[in-house]
């Protein structure tokens, strides 16, 4: 299981149309339930600082993300849309409670 975290910070007049490509990801995952996967994004006070969490829970530790046209679509252009590039960490669980289901 990797628990990931990508933070970024979007141009302030591209904050909405990130937001639009945001929710193409969410609708299509509602369509396609891919397993194996927990996915959250969080929008900060600041209204232009996004953090995404993932959960890859499959065997193999692939990223179903990847695979959908909508998220391909949401990454595709994101260095246009900001103002801070995307940074990845790989988080190692001290301790949860009912974040991630299970």
């Amino acid at each position: 299981m990797r628990r990931i975290m990508v933070r970024y910070k979007v141009k302030a007049d591209k904050a909405p149309e990130n937001e639009v490509y945001i929710g193409n990801v969410f609708e299509q995952l509602q369509r396609d339930q891919p397993s194996g996967l927990r996915y959250a994004s969080f929008k900060q006070a600041d209204g232009v600082s996004f953090v995404h969490l993932v959960s890859l829970e499959t065997p193999d530790g692939s990223n179903p993300l990847g695979e959908l046209q909508a998220f391909k679509e949401f990454t595709a252009k994101i260095k246009d849309r900001c103002d801070e590039p995307p940074v990845a960490a790989e988080l190692t669980e001290v301790g949860t409670y009912r974040f991630f289901g299970g």
